[in-house]
C-alpha cells in the first residue's frame, strides 16, 4: 500500500508538472504572437532562404492546418518552402493548398528570378520518399553509364570507388539536387526526418514542433527567432 500510495503520488506530481509547462507554453506562445514581447517582433528573416516541413503522414491528411501553416510562414517572411511526407499526401492535394494561397507558385515552375529574389512570390516544393528513392537510383546509373564509358575509353579495369562529391555532382546533373534547407521543421511524434533526402540536409537545422493540430503561431515565430540568432555556418 505504500508503494502505491508514493506511485500515485509521483505520477500526480508529474502530471502536474506537464500541465504547467503546457501552461507556460500557450501562454509564452500568445505573449509572442500577439506582439508584447517585444525581442519577437522584428528579426532577420534573409536567414531562413529554404524552409522544409516535414509531417508524419497521418497528420499529412489536415490539409486545412498546412495551408494555416503556410499563410503564417507567409505572413512572417519566409516565401521558399519544401513540404514532405514520406507517403505523398501532400503532394496529392498540391492543388487544394496552392488554391488558398496568393502568388504561390510550384518552385519548379518558378523561374531563377523568382527563386532567388522575389518578395512578393511563394515557392512550394511537394516532396516525398518515393522522390528521394528514385534520385538515388537516376544518380546511380547516371555514375555507372559516365565512368564505364572512362572505363572503355582509357582501358583501366579498375575498381571505381564513388565518392561524396562525385554523388552530388550526379544529383545536379540529374536535376535532383534541390536547394538544402536553412532550417527544417518536423511536425508530427516522431522526432526524426522521416526519410527527407540526407543529401539535402548535411547543414540543416532540424527543430521538432510536436503534432500538427497543436501548432502554434507563436512557437513557430519563436523558432525561426531563435534560428536567426545562431551563426549560420558559412560553409554551405
Amino acid at each position: 500500500m505504500g508503494i502505491r500510495l508514493v506511485w500515485h503520488i509521483l505520477h500526480l506530481l508529474v502530471s502536474m508538472f506537464y500541465v504547467a509547462l503546457g501552461m507556460t507554453h500557450v501562454a509564452e506562445s500568445y505573449l509572442i504572437s500577439s506582439g508584447l514581447w517585444k525581442k519577437y517582433r522584428a528579426f532577420n528573416k534573409g536567414k531562413v532562404r529554404y524552409l522544409a516541413i516535414v509531417v508524419e503522414s497521418e497528420e499529412a491528411y489536415q490539409t486545412s492546418n498546412i495551408i494555416k501553416l503556410l499563410l503564417w510562414l507567409e505572413s512572417i517572411g519566409v516565401k521558399h518552402i519544401c513540404l514532405y511526407d514520406a507517403e505523398g499526401i501532400m503532394k496529392k492535394s498540391k492543388e487544394a493548398i496552392l488554391e488558398k494561397l496568393n502568388n504561390a507558385t510550384l518552385f519548379e515552375k518558378a523561374s531563377e528570378h523568382d527563386k532567388l529574389l522575389s518578395e512578393n512570390c511563394m515557392t512550394l516544393e511537394f516532396a516525398s520518399f518515393s522522390d528521394g528513392k528514385e534520385a538515388v537510383a537516376k544518380a546511380a546509373n547516371f555514375l555507372l553509364r559516365k565512368y564505364m564509358t572512362s572505363t572503355a575509353l582509357n582501358g583501366n579495369q579498375e575498381e571505381n570507388t564513388f565518392t561524396e562529391a562525385q554523388m552530388a555532382d550526379a544529383l545536379k546533373a540529374i536535376g535532383c539536387n534541390g536547394p538544402e534547407p536553412d532550417l527544417l521543421l518536423v511536425y508530427g511524434p516522431v522526432r526524426c526526418h522521416l526519410g527527407f533526402p540526407a543529401w539535402r540536409i548535411r547543414y540543416t537545422e532540424i527543430v521538432h514542433m510536436g503534432p500538427l493540430k497543436l501548432m502554434r503561431y507563436g512557437s513557430l515565430i519563436k523558432t525561426i527567432y531563435k534560428f536567426t540568432m545562431v551563426r549560420q555556418n558559412f560553409g554551405k
